[in-house]
């Protein structure tokens, strides 16, 4: 099939494929343990496709507006890589998928060096969040705010201040994996700014066409869609897509893997963002979560449209 007979066709059948993929919703129900998160729709489903060539496809509640949480983590990463290039960023963060809750601390304290295993956990980017550059946490979040407004051309792009309140009152387990950090002296800095910057970039509203914007940015390794300007150096985006593959998915990142098998990366507000390498962002959303913290519907929806496009990198 052709580029254009493949967009063709994708236009043709992305409203069957949400429509079927919404039902799964029922399945699911909206994160709590942020209380800020439990209010949202638990049947909503949106998705928007960006191509190579600058064209786009949406369906659904493709304009509902959530916050990145843990899909914010693959950006920061990349800045901080950026900012302090892979060895220091690697000293403080390991390369490996854990098996574990996304918020355990079990490994810790178990498995020297005592560092966290990956970056995509909170224990891993916290301590990322902690490696960004910048004196204060208003020059951090600063630093990271700008980051994203280049990447999805958006110069509006803010964080939700009820959302961000609603995280860091009620955070005790993020506080207690970075005081833990801190006593292994993993995190370096000052346990309450860190944290404060990092509730802040899972506090960053979107909508899909934001996710499929920054995933463009990624299938393009790193350049931006219109200009092909570098905005990201290849390699470190090489490194973001592999942890998006090993552990993406929290601990369905291997089932994931077999069943849709693109780069992607999920957050508890419901949001999914997706690339096929070289060709398509998609940026999903649906707040329904199964007990892996992962879109019920949003994982049905790309797994349809892998299934039916022969996306699978494998």
């Amino acid at each position: 099939m052709t580029n254009e007979a493949q967009w063709q066709h994708i236009t043709a059948q992305l409203p069957l494929w949400l429509a079927k993929s919404r039902s799964e919703a029922q399945h699911g129900r909206p994160a709590s343990y942020i209380p800020e998160l439990a209010h949202a729709p638990a049947d909503a489903l949106g998705a928007v496709i960006l191509s190579a060539d600058g064209r786009k496809l949406e369906a659904g509640d493709s304009s509902y507006v959530f916050t990145l949480q843990s899909i914010s983590k693959v950006f920061t990463l990349l800045l901080a890589l950026m900012d302090q290039g892979e060895e220091r960023v690697f000293r403080k963060v390991g390369m490996e998928p854990t098996g574990d809750d996304f918020n355990s601390m079990l490994k810790l304290e178990l498995v020297e060096p005592g560092i966290p295993f990956n970056p995509l956990i909170n224990a891993g980017a916290i301590t990322v969040t902690s490696l960004i550059a910048g004196q204060t946490p208003t020059e951090r979040t600063s630093r990271v705010l700008a980051f994203f407004r280049e990447l999805t051309g958006d110069p509006a792009l803010t964080y939700n201040e009820t959302v961000y309140a609603s995280e860091k009152a009620t955070a005790h387990r993020n506080r207690s994996l970075a005081y833990f950090l801190k006593d292994n002296d993993v995190l370096d800095a000052d346990v309450e700014e860190t944290l404060d910057v990092y509730f802040k970039h899972c506090s960053i509203e979107a909508d899909c066409s934001h996710l499929a914007r920054l995933a463009l940015v990624l299938a393009l390794n790193g350049k931006d869609p219109h200009t092909g300007r570098e905005l990201v150096p290849r390699r470190y985006v090489q490194i973001a897509k592999s942890f998006m593959i090993t552990c993406g998915m929290y601990n369905a990142s291997g089932e994931f893997a077999i069943q849709v098998g693109l780069p992607a990366k999920s957050g508890v507000a419901g949001g999914i963002l997706a690339l096929v390498p070289g060709r398509y962002g998609i940026g999903v959303v649906g707040p329904a979560l199964n007990d892996k913290g992962n879109s019920v519907a949003g994982v049905h929806l790309l797994r349809t449209m892998s299934e039916a496009m022969d996306w699978s990198i494998f």
